[in-house]
Protein backbone atom coordinates (compact mmCIF):
# COMPACT_ATOMS: atom_id res chain seq x y z
CA UNK A 1 0.00 0.00 0.00
CA UNK A 2 1.70 3.81 -0.94
CA UNK A 3 2.56 5.63 2.06
CA UNK A 4 3.96 8.97 1.79
CA UNK A 5 5.54 10.39 5.27
CA UNK A 6 5.46 14.00 4.48
CA UNK A 7 7.00 14.74 8.52
CA UNK A 8 6.58 13.64 11.57
CA UNK A 9 3.13 14.84 12.21
CA UNK A 10 1.77 14.52 8.63
CA UNK A 11 0.84 11.01 6.41
CA UNK A 12 -0.30 10.50 3.06
CA UNK A 13 -1.70 7.21 2.52
CA UNK A 14 -3.81 5.40 -0.53
CA UNK A 15 -7.00 4.12 0.41
CA UNK A 16 -7.81 0.93 0.48
CA UNK A 17 -11.86 -0.78 1.21
CA UNK A 18 -11.14 -0.63 4.69
CA UNK A 19 -10.76 2.64 4.60
CA UNK A 20 -14.32 3.71 3.38
CA UNK A 21 -16.19 4.23 6.89
CA UNK A 22 -13.53 6.26 8.27
CA UNK A 23 -13.53 8.31 5.02
CA UNK A 24 -17.53 8.42 5.00
CA UNK A 25 -17.59 9.57 9.07
CA UNK A 26 -14.71 12.25 7.65
CA UNK A 27 -17.05 13.41 5.06
CA UNK A 28 -20.68 13.01 7.20
CA UNK A 29 -18.95 15.08 10.01
CA UNK A 30 -17.75 17.45 7.81
CA UNK A 31 -20.87 17.36 5.00
CA UNK A 32 -22.11 20.89 5.58
CA UNK A 33 -18.17 22.65 5.89
CA UNK A 34 -17.56 20.79 2.87
CA UNK A 35 -20.48 20.96 0.08
CA UNK A 36 -19.77 24.87 0.15
CA UNK A 37 -17.12 23.61 -2.67
CA UNK A 38 -17.55 20.23 -3.03
CA UNK A 39 -20.46 18.80 -5.46
CA UNK A 40 -19.91 15.48 -4.71
CA UNK A 41 -20.21 15.18 -0.78
CA UNK A 42 -24.26 14.77 -1.21
CA UNK A 43 -23.74 12.11 -3.20
CA UNK A 44 -21.66 10.07 -0.49
CA UNK A 45 -24.51 9.15 1.72
CA UNK A 46 -22.92 5.95 3.19
CA UNK A 47 -20.02 4.25 3.32
CA UNK A 48 -20.55 1.91 0.80
CA UNK A 49 -20.62 4.86 -1.83
CA UNK A 50 -17.37 4.63 -1.61
CA UNK A 51 -17.03 0.71 -2.57
CA UNK A 52 -17.10 1.56 -6.48
CA UNK A 53 -14.74 4.41 -6.17
CA UNK A 54 -11.96 3.13 -4.33
CA UNK A 55 -10.79 0.54 -6.89
CA UNK A 56 -10.63 3.10 -9.33
CA UNK A 57 -8.45 4.96 -6.77
CA UNK A 58 -6.05 2.32 -6.64
CA UNK A 59 -5.89 1.65 -10.17
CA UNK A 60 -4.60 4.84 -11.12
CA UNK A 61 -2.20 4.63 -8.63
CA UNK A 62 -1.07 1.50 -10.20
CA UNK A 63 -1.33 2.66 -13.68
CA UNK A 64 0.59 5.59 -12.56
CA UNK A 65 -1.92 8.18 -13.50
CA UNK A 66 -2.87 10.49 -10.05
CA UNK A 67 -3.76 8.80 -6.93
CA UNK A 68 -6.43 10.12 -4.35
CA UNK A 69 -5.32 9.41 -0.72
CA UNK A 70 -6.12 10.29 2.77
CA UNK A 71 -4.18 12.42 5.21
CA UNK A 72 -3.29 11.62 8.57
CA UNK A 73 -2.51 14.31 11.31
CA UNK A 74 -1.05 12.83 14.25
CA UNK A 75 -2.67 9.40 12.99
CA UNK A 76 -6.42 10.85 12.45
CA UNK A 77 -7.63 11.00 8.83
CA UNK A 78 -8.39 14.44 8.46
CA UNK A 79 -8.54 15.63 4.96
CA UNK A 80 -7.57 14.10 1.05
CA UNK A 81 -5.46 14.89 -1.37
CA UNK A 82 -5.27 13.87 -4.93
CA UNK A 83 -2.59 13.84 -7.84
CA UNK A 84 -5.49 14.04 -11.17
CA UNK A 85 -4.52 12.56 -14.35
CA UNK A 86 -1.05 13.08 -15.22
CA UNK A 87 -0.60 14.44 -18.68
CA UNK A 88 2.72 12.52 -19.26
CA UNK A 89 3.29 13.90 -23.01
CA UNK A 90 2.78 17.31 -21.67
CA UNK A 91 4.91 16.34 -18.20
CA UNK A 92 1.80 18.30 -16.48
CA UNK A 93 -0.81 17.15 -13.28
CA UNK A 94 -2.74 18.67 -10.65
CA UNK A 95 -3.48 18.73 -7.17
CA UNK A 96 -6.89 18.70 -5.17
CA UNK A 97 -7.39 19.07 -1.75
CA UNK A 98 -9.59 19.38 1.26
CA UNK A 99 -9.39 19.22 5.08
CA UNK A 100 -11.56 18.84 7.97
CA UNK A 101 -12.88 21.83 9.33
CA UNK A 102 -11.51 20.89 13.03
CA UNK A 103 -8.33 20.41 11.29
CA UNK A 104 -7.50 23.71 10.21
CA UNK A 105 -4.67 26.01 11.14
CA UNK A 106 -1.61 23.81 11.39
CA UNK A 107 -0.21 23.76 7.45
CA UNK A 108 -1.52 20.13 6.83
CA UNK A 109 -2.49 21.12 3.98
CA UNK A 110 0.68 23.40 2.64
CA UNK A 111 3.12 21.01 4.12
CA UNK A 112 1.47 18.13 2.32
CA UNK A 113 1.27 19.95 -1.39
CA UNK A 114 4.52 21.47 -0.73
CA UNK A 115 5.93 17.84 -0.12
CA UNK A 116 3.56 16.86 -2.83
CA UNK A 117 5.45 19.27 -5.11
CA UNK A 118 9.21 17.89 -4.26
CA UNK A 119 8.20 14.60 -5.68
CA UNK A 120 6.54 15.19 -8.34
CA UNK A 121 9.37 18.32 -9.76
CA UNK A 122 12.17 15.98 -8.49
CA UNK A 123 10.97 12.73 -8.70
CA UNK A 124 8.52 12.28 -11.48
CA UNK A 125 9.95 15.11 -13.10
CA UNK A 126 6.69 16.77 -13.66
CA UNK A 127 7.15 20.09 -15.41
CA UNK A 128 3.94 22.05 -14.97
CA UNK A 129 1.48 21.63 -11.52
CA UNK A 130 -2.02 23.22 -11.46
CA UNK A 131 -3.94 23.98 -8.91
CA UNK A 132 -7.86 24.90 -9.21
CA UNK A 133 -9.98 26.26 -6.27
CA UNK A 134 -13.46 28.20 -5.92
CA UNK A 135 -12.92 31.52 -5.84
CA UNK A 136 -14.59 32.43 -2.38
CA UNK A 137 -12.63 29.58 -1.02
CA UNK A 138 -10.03 32.13 0.56
CA UNK A 139 -8.32 29.35 2.73
CA UNK A 140 -7.84 26.77 0.08
CA UNK A 141 -6.47 29.95 -2.29
CA UNK A 142 -4.00 30.71 0.25
CA UNK A 143 -2.24 27.01 -0.50
CA UNK A 144 -1.19 27.57 -4.06
CA UNK A 145 -0.29 31.33 -3.46
CA UNK A 146 1.64 30.61 -0.45
CA UNK A 147 3.75 28.12 -2.73
CA UNK A 148 4.50 30.11 -4.84
CA UNK A 149 1.99 29.61 -7.53
CA UNK A 150 1.31 31.86 -9.95
CA UNK A 151 -2.45 32.71 -10.78
CA UNK A 152 -3.46 32.22 -14.55
CA UNK A 153 -6.77 33.07 -14.30
CA UNK A 154 -10.45 33.02 -13.19
CA UNK A 155 -12.73 30.57 -15.06
CA UNK A 156 -16.00 32.56 -14.65
CA UNK A 157 -18.89 30.59 -13.56
CA UNK A 158 -16.58 27.29 -14.11
CA UNK A 159 -18.19 24.95 -11.81
CA UNK A 160 -21.70 24.58 -10.95
CA UNK A 161 -22.52 24.08 -7.63
CA UNK A 162 -25.91 22.47 -6.23
CA UNK A 163 -28.43 25.80 -7.33
CA UNK A 164 -25.22 28.45 -8.48
CA UNK A 165 -22.69 29.02 -10.27
CA UNK A 166 -18.73 29.23 -9.20
CA UNK A 167 -16.00 31.15 -10.05
CA UNK A 168 -12.55 28.80 -10.32
CA UNK A 169 -9.47 30.00 -9.99
CA UNK A 170 -6.84 28.65 -11.70
CA UNK A 171 -3.13 28.05 -11.00
CA UNK A 172 0.46 27.21 -11.73
CA UNK A 173 4.08 26.04 -10.98
CA UNK A 174 6.65 25.04 -13.22
CA UNK A 175 9.25 22.95 -12.38
CA UNK A 176 11.72 25.61 -13.03
CA UNK A 177 10.10 27.90 -10.53
CA UNK A 178 9.85 25.26 -7.61
CA UNK A 179 14.03 25.08 -7.99
CA UNK A 180 14.25 28.75 -7.87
Amino acid sequence: MFSFKVDEEIVIELFQQHHKEELFGLVDTNREYLRKWLLWVDKRKSAEDFEPIIPIWIRNYADNNGFDAGIRYKGKLVGMIGLHYIDWKNSSTSIGYFLSEDAQGHGIITRSVKALLDYLFGTLKINRVEIQCAGNNHKSLAIPERLGFVKDGIKRDGQWLYDHYEDLVEYSLLAKDWRN
